[in-house]
């Protein structure tokens, strides 16, 4: 297993501007809507929530030489994640536009200076955390080519360091894009991978949950299909298969629900928990982020 306490997130930082719309989007038209913006990217919530839970993080990424860049770190910095953080001149900090209505959620993508990130980075970042015990890697670095060395950098560099790692599938349409086989390829033999329902049918076909979890173990040796308010499915490949209900909340904003989820089920995990009381924790937390406006701890 894992030789320290702190956990290393690999992967984008973004300004979010989340829509919550009152009603279905009127194209071409007008729709009122509540309208904030705030930091997001799947990487960077991860690692805020995983701090919010008391746990030593550190979050490799980058960002624009710009005032969008400076202050999502420093957003990260007071919420004590530590920041491993590359800055690039000429390339915006990333940006999204998310349109949330009746619990579904649309985004419109900028990822910017994050297809900047570097396998050079990625290690100089590892080094300099000695303490490292595992790695979570969101998987946008892998599902673009410009920045793909250095989500596969990070898996390979934390396997030669001995530490554990999990990667979150990130989306079902890049995943379409880049294809189930090349995927899979990429993160064999990760300690743990999580994908939501679209993304498994991505890289399992149209089974059950039960079925795409057992399925997927064969690359991975653990797998939690997330299932929203139905729950989640867990399985390793003693096709030990356990699945939890979402405790049940009003929804507000499901933004950065995943990776609140993903961060209760790591810190947990790590922390020794089985799969049922893993997923448990999880499911706090993702109800806990479904229930507020945006993407991080409030």
């Amino acid at each position: 297993m894992s030789r320290g306490s702190r956990i290393v997130v690999v992967g984008d930082v973004i300004t979010d501007v989340v829509a919550v719309l009152s009603g279905p989007l009127a194209t071409g038209s007008d729709t009122a809507a509540e309208i904030r913006f705030s930091g997001g990217g799947q990487a960077a919530n991860t690692a805020a929530w995983i701090a919010a839970q008391g746990a030593a993080v550190t979050l490799v990424g980058a960002v624009g030489d710009d005032d969008a860049g400076r202050d999502r770190v420093a957003e990260l910095e007071r919420a004590g994640v530590d920041c491993a953080i590359e800055t690039h001149e000429g390339h915006p900090t990333g940006t999204v536009i998310v349109l949330t209505t009746d619990g579904e959620r649309t985004m419109v993508s900028q990822r910017g200076a994050n297809l900047r990130l570097s396998a050079g980075h990625v290690d100089r970042a590892l080094a300099g955390a000695s303490d490292a015990g595992h790695l979570h890697l969101s998987a946008y670095p892998l599902l673009d080519a410009a920045s793909r060395g250095a989500g596969l950098r990070a898996l390979a560099a934390a396997r030669e360091r001995g530490l554990t790692t999990s990667v979150d599938a990130a989306s079902a349409a890049p995943l379409r894009q880049v294809g189930a086989a090349a995927f899979l390829t990429w993160v064999r033999d990760v300690d743990l991978l999580l994908v939501n329902a679209d993304e498994a049918t991505v890289l399992a076909g149209g089974l059950d949950p039960a079925a795409q979890a057992r399925a997927l173990s064969a690359t991975a040796r653990r797998v939690v299909v997330k299932r929203g308010a139905a729950g989640a499915v867990w399985a390793d490949r003693d096709a030990t298969v356990s699945a939890a209900p979402t405790r049940r909340v009003a929804m507000v904003d499901v933004t950065g629900a995943g990776d609140a989820f993903a961060s209760g089920l790591i810190t947990a995990w790590l922390g020794g928990a089985g799969p049922e009381a893993a997923l448990r924790r999880a499911g706090d937390l993702g109800a806990l982020a479904v229930s507020t406006v945006g993407a991080r701890p409030a």
